[in-house]
């Protein structure tokens, strides 16, 4: 190509990048190297609004083009993994008999329980965790259920009705026995919300089982069972 040529590819180089083109995009839409497009652009300037504008749509471009291409090598051998050892799981504790279950719930209350003298206290965002604990308190313990209570952190901005709605169906807790949510100042920084039913704390106030529960915890960790 001639010399002519060669400033036309140079003129062109030049408007790109003040429409805040990548040196990459340059090089390949007039077809020189990124050092050639480099020194041709390098007193030119370009809008940084436009800039952050096409990083974006360059994101979501090459977003779209690996979700067309599919997980790579690595990503099939992570996956593949994690449902083996999903399997290997579910196989191991297929069938729990009582005295696991209840050494379960036991383990789990020692780890996210409250030690509050007065009530068993439990708090969790996962629907699984709270649905479990709520059958163990109720398999183990005589439980008098219009003493078990519900609270709710949600962020708001957050549907309160269906959170309610959602956790007194997983709970079988009245909404009647709800208490007051806690209505929690959202972080603007997060955009999209990771908890949409929010956190609810489960309550049972009586002391006496509160009691037991420690005495099952106590007796756990100290138990001559452990490995040395």
């Amino acid at each position: 190509m001639g010399y002519r040529g060669r400033v036309a590819d140079q003129e062109r180089a030049r408007e790109l990048r003040a429409q805040a083109w990548t040196l990459a995009e340059i090089a390949e839409e007039v077809g020189a190297s990124k050092g050639t497009v480099s020194l041709w652009v390098r007193n030119v300037g370009f809008d940084p609004t436009e800039h952050r504008a096409r990083e974006g749509i360059r994101r979501a471009q090459g977003r779209a083009t690996a979700r067309r291409r599919g997980p790579n090598k690595l990503q099939r051998r992570k996956q593949a993994e994690i449902d083996e050892l999903m399997g290997a799981g579910r196989r191991r504790l297929a069938d729990l008999s009582e005295r696991e279950l209840l050494v379960a719930g036991v383990a789990l209350y020692a780890g996210e329980g409250a030690r509050r003298e007065g009530s068993v206290r439990l708090a969790n965002t996962d629907p699984r965790i709270i649905a479990f604990f709520c059958a163990w308190l109720r398999q183990f313990f005589e439980i008098d259920e219009s003493r078990l209570r519900v609270r709710l952190y949600l962020h708001e901005g957050l549907d309160l009705e269906a959170a309610n709605r959602f956790w007194s169906e997983l709970t079988r807790i009245p909404l009647t026995q709800f208490g007051k949510p806690y209505r929690a100042v959202a972080d603007p920084a997060i955009k999209r919300a990771k908890h949409v039913y929010g956190c609810p704390c489960i309550v049972y106030g009586c002391s006496r089982t509160h009691r037991a529960v420690m005495g099952l915890i106590s007796a756990l960790l100290s138990s001559e069972s452990l490995p040395g």
